[in-house]
């Protein structure tokens, strides 16, 4: 297991890491460009931390939980039911989640186990797809609830969620992890809101890139937020929203006040 993160020194310069307690080994480039160590190790508290991820393609998936389609009432889908969001919505872990001026609306959280590819793929089948994963993450699909019902003749889903900072990822990417077992934490203002276990995907992580890899490529780098489950609610401005996995992290950001 490693757990992979970006970084930016103080003078700005950025680089890639694998961290080790609270100590940070350089690497040369991307986890997937083939990196090798530069022999340099920095304090995890003299740097600030990145996304991992500045993903060419963001892709987040709905209803892919058994407990929420129950709640909810919809179907089991046979296959992901998905969206894009704009990669110019990434946040870094510690940023701040800002609504647009123009909208006074609900915002909502939704924290999410994250797919990070690793390798190209095109029409693979789901042993391929699972080799070309190459860790997970955590992510808070920010959506702006009422942008969804604007027009009622289309439902706007890019709009919705793909607001500039909507899309908080971090703060590390986690090699060599069971899905399977690993639980989604939400807390606002450290009170928990969120509490599921990943196994109750609808879709596993293989076969949502296997499936999704036959109607467009995927590229190393690239984001699947696997969907999110019961719980997910309104913040307040000021609220402090933490995403927790335990093996890769907390994601930690604030709304605006």
């Amino acid at each position: 297991m490693a757990l992979w993160v970006r970084f930016a020194r103080a003078d700005g310069m950025q680089g890639w890491g694998t961290r080790d307690g609270d100590a940070i080994a350089v690497q040369s480039a991307a986890p997937w460009d083939s990196p090798t160590a530069t022999g340099e190790t920095l304090a995890a508290d003299g740097v600030r931390l990145l996304a991992p991820v500045r993903p060419p393609r963001f892709i987040g998936l709905w209803n892919n939980f058994h407990a929420m389609a129950a709640k909810t009432g919809a179907g089991i889908p046979e296959a992901p039911l998905y969206f894009l969001k704009s990669p110019g919505s990434i946040l870094d872990p510690d940023g701040t989640i800002r609504p647009p001026a123009s909208y006074a609306g609900k915002v909502i959280y939704e924290g999410e186990l994250g797919i990070v590819i690793g390798r190209r793929c095109t029409d693979v089948d789901e042993a391929t797809a699972a080799a070309a994963i190459f860790g997970y993450t955590c992510v808070n699909d920010v959506t702006a609830l009422d942008l969804f019902g604007n027009d009622p003749g289309f439902s706007q889903w890019a709009r919705a969620k793909g607001c500039d900072s909507f899309g908080p990822v971090g703060p590390a990417i986690a090699t060599g992890l069971d899905w399977s077992s690993l639980v989604v934490r939400v807390s606002l203002n450290g009170r928990e809101r969120q509490n599921y276990p990943a196994a109750d995907m609808i879709i596993p992580p293989a076969r949502i890139v296997s499936l999704i890899s036959r109607e467009m490529t995927l590229e190393p780098g690239d984001l699947i937020a696997c969907g999110t489950s019961v719980g997910a609610l309104p913040m307040r401005p000021g609220m402090v929203v933490e995403v927790t996995i335990d093996g890769i992290g907390t994601l930690r950001n604030t709304l605006a006040a």
